[in-house]
């Protein structure tokens, strides 16, 4: 686009822990979408057992990098999530992966309904969250032309269906932070999504999405992009149903004693 689109208000974060080759494109390629049509803030933090300088010298000088000494080998992004946000001063936030693509006219709706408090929290998206295969993402590689994707999209496999809630969100700030940011008991990937729907449910946040698809860019699925066993998957449910039980009193009580 000749003129990019005014999103000043809104920051992107994006917490990274990258374990691929394929990763770091994905993440280039998502930062490069969101710049092409947008004027707007990114920050990325990279957490990982050491800094090897690459993503700072591959990333445009207008996004904001940061590096932390992490060597734990899950990546807490739930966490990693709510120390951005604490240094996040726009009044619109988007928390958003690192491989995902969005057609720029449903995040600046998103943006328009939060601006507007039709919305405190928004979906980018409706129903279909899509991953691309290898093969569209690298025919998206040599076009960058979201209608590539568009064309392809019967070629993809669903992710979560039917009703995803991950990939990304828009919010407003000041709402996101009472409701309680992100639940720092999910430790490493998975759940946390479904969980963040329903605690700003219960507590009566309005939440929307736009219509349109979020495509997600393939990757190799590595340590912090499964579940690591079954037990792992009965603790993140039982976190997940009990934050579902509780009544909205209950909850705020909850939310006051997290952060601390």
């Amino acid at each position: 686009m000749e003129t990019r689109l005014d999103l000043k208000d809104v920051t992107f974060l994006i917490p990274v822990r990258l374990d691929s080759i394929t990763r770091v494109e994905n993440l280039l390629m998502t930062v490069e979408h969101l710049t092409k049509y947008f004027e707007t803030n990114i920050n990325i933090l990279e957490a990982d057992g050491y800094n090897n300088g690459l993503l700072v010298q591959l990333l445009p000088s207008t996004v904001n990098h940061t590096f932390l000494e992490d060597y734990d080998p899950i990546f807490h992004r739930t966490h990693y999530i709510n120390l951005m946000v604490k240094h996040c001063s726009t009044s619109l936030v988007a928390v958003w992966d690192s491989d995902v693509i969005v057609p720029h006219e449903q995040l600046l709706e998103a943006a328009q309904w939060l601006r507007s408090d039709e919305a405190d929290f928004v979906r980018p998206y409706d129903k279909e969250f899509l991953d691309t295969s290898f093969i569209i993402r690298e025919l998206y590689f040599r076009t960058r032309n979201v209608p590539t994707l568009q064309k392809h999209k019967g070629k993809m496999t669903p992710l979560y269906p039917p009703y995803p809630v991950g990939g990304g969100f828009i919010a407003d700030i000041e709402k996101y932070r009472e409701s309680g940011l992100e639940n720092e008991t999910f430790y490493g990937w998975g759940v946390e999504d479904g969980e963040r729907v329903n605690r700003w449910n219960i507590l009566g946040y309005k939440y929307k999405n736009t219509s349109g698809i979020m495509y997600h860019l393939s990757h190799p699925r590595g340590k912090n992009s499964q579940f690591h066993g079954p037990q792992e998957v009965d603790v993140k449910n039982a976190e997940l149903y009990r934050i579902a039980s509780m009544s909205k009193k209950e909850l705020q009580q909850e939310i006051m004693g997290w952060h601390r």
